[in-house]
């Protein structure tokens, strides 16, 4: 188990960080593997989502072990992940991105956002995915499928290792969800990420004032002109960033 606890200024800094900003941190850091492929928002929030992983790994469905009634069961792993995934924590799906069938619904999903969820992931599909859009908390999913899971998954660990549009996800791991997809930064390095990220948004926030106002790329973006640094130095005083 990941013994990373995501602090309140860590996930305040992420809140404020692109998944752009963070592909290129963990691409420095030599982890080029760490976007969620195939994944789009159900629909657009205003807020990011920022979570630490619990995650729900799927296999493919077999007719005699996944009949409607298997939901009567109360521990059946779909139902436990949903139930037991921690406040503030993003519930993770591993469905082989295999999205013929959903790995959800929005009643189970409107549970999680009541229980204080921080988000949802599937490589999947979802089904009911107006009532999912509805909801304030954030989903994301390869597109909309009205089958239930059962045509296709089976739901059977709960918490453990898994892989999600391609990248390895690991209990408690950082997630990040914006309006590009989702990003997965390992636990060890999330405080370091969100720190150094804090000062490239700020860096690219200000590059992007210059460039609307006229200024050239070249010795700007990369900062390699020193009176565009001395203009960023006068700029972070003056925003207080």
């Amino acid at each position: 188990m990941c013994d990373y606890i995501l602090s309140d200024a860590t996930k305040a800094q992420l809140k404020r960080t692109g998944t752009a900003s963070i592909a290129t941190q963990l691409y420095k850091r030599g982890l080029r593997n760490q976007f969620i492929q195939g994944v789009v928002p159900v629909s657009p929030k205003a807020e990011r989502m920022v979570g630490q992983a619990f995650t729900l790994r799927y296999i493919p469905a077999r007719e005699d072990r996944n009949q409607l009634d298997v939901f009567r069961n109360a521990d059946h792993p779909q139902r436990v992940a949903v139930e037991t995934c921690p406040e503030g924590h993003v519930l993770v799906m591993d469905a082989r991105q295999d999205s013929t069938a959903a790995t959800a619904g929005s009643i189970l999903v409107t549970r999680m956002a009541v229980r204080g969820c921080a988000g949802v992931v599937t490589d999947g599909g979802l089904r009911d995915a107006a009532g999912i859009g509805a909801l304030d908390m954030p989903a994301f999913h390869a597109r909309a499928s009205a089958p239930t899971n059962l045509t296709k998954h089976e739901a059977l660990d709960i918490n453990v290792p898994i892989g999600c549009g391609g990248v390895a996800v690991f209990p408690g791991d950082v997630i990040v969800g914006d309006g590009d997809g989702v990003m997965v930064i390992p636990a060890h390095l999330a405080d370091e990420i969100a720190e150094v990220c804090a000062g490239m948004e700020a860096f690219e926030d200000f590059v992007l004032e210059e460039v609307l106002a006229g200024a050239p790329i070249i010795g700007l973006y990369p900062c390699t002109l020193e009176e565009n640094q001395k203009k960023f130095d006068a700029w972070r005083v003056k925003t207080g960033r």
